[in-house]
């Protein structure tokens, strides 16, 4: 059996669909208040818990053959990305867990200061990987489900929102194929005890995405691009009174101020591994949001 963690999240929700499709018996941990029904008529087990509560993993993880972590923190960064993850890490060893796969962020080895996230994801990564553990990594550049409500947004008023450089890189990756490795990855011997930068098959300038929205929508976009600065104004001002809003904006700050992007080297090294070829963005979009 499966457990996925984050598992009403973009990733976790599809990555639960297709073990259903391959009728392999999944656990999906969700919160009480999340909206889980999706899951409920995959068939899945539903685990109810909170990932800051070590009892709740060890419950979540007892007959389990393989753990999927797709969680991200929302605003409690030490407690759910690093804390939860070592401690569901601690449980696959002491359970005998077979594989561990983690989703971890393109650029958590590259030492952002302000990027809270991101530490947190290379420390974990750091101990699962001389945890002894069979495991595989990915570090998505982005995810193209993001951009799912920006397109609902553009469908209606034809205005994208774009802080920052536009001309900077980006290869956002079909969330739909980062599903589809995550699941194939613990059959794969290529894929053992890996970290995979994981982006789309182009390398995309910010600045083409709300062109990819007129097309799919034949309409020519307005596109407000505030500067960065502005963000760096608010930051300081929310120190004043909220610290910790301040430190979860530097991460976003981050993902705003730098380039995020995978290589063709790995994506064809991606595509020869997992056996596929990786969906363009243009094409995730226009299935999603389809006229």
């Amino acid at each position: 059996m499966f457990l996925v963690t984050g598992a009403t999240g973009a990733i976790g929700r599809r990555v639960v669909r297709l073990l259903h499709q391959r009728k392999i018996p999944v656990r999906a941990f969700v919160r009480l208040t999340s909206h889980y029904s999706e899951l409920e008529h995959r068939e899945a087990e539903i685990f109810i818990g909170d990932l800051q509560q070590e009892k709740d993993i060890y419950k979540a993880c007892q007959g389990i053959e393989y753990i999927i972590s797709t969680h991200g923190s929302g605003r409690n960064t030490l407690a759910v990305d690093y804390r939860a993850n070592i401690e569901l890490i601690d449980q696959a060893k002491a359970n005998g867990v077979q594989h561990f796969v983690l989703i971890s962020v393109l650029g958590a080895d590259r030492d952002y200061e302000d990027a809270l996230v991101f530490k947190a994801k290379r420390a974990v990564e750091k101990y699962l990987a001389t945890s002894g553990l069979n495991y595989t990594i990915f570090r998505p550049s982005g995810l193209a489900s993001n951009l799912l409500p920006l397109g609902e947004s553009f469908r209606h008023t034809g205005l994208y929102l774009l802080i920052g450089e536009s001309k900077h890189r980006t290869s956002i990756v079909s969330t739909d194929d980062v599903a589809k490795m995550v699941v194939d990855c613990v059959n794969i011997t290529a894929a053992q005890n890996q970290i995979f930068p994981v982006g789309g098959p182009e390398i995309l300038m910010r600045e083409d995405i709300p062109q990819i929205f007129g097309r799919i929508f034949n309409r020519e976009p307005i596109i407000i691009n505030p500067p960065l600065f502005l963000l760096d104004g608010l930051r300081g001002a929310l120190g004043l009174f909220n610290p910790e809003e301040q430190q979860n904006l530097g991460t976003f700050r981050t993902l705003l101020a730098s380039e995020f992007f995978c290589t063709p080297e790995e994506i064809a090294n991606l595509e020869s591994i997992f056996g596929f070829k990786l969906e363009t963005l243009e094409n995730f979009l226009s299935r999603y949001l389809a006229v």
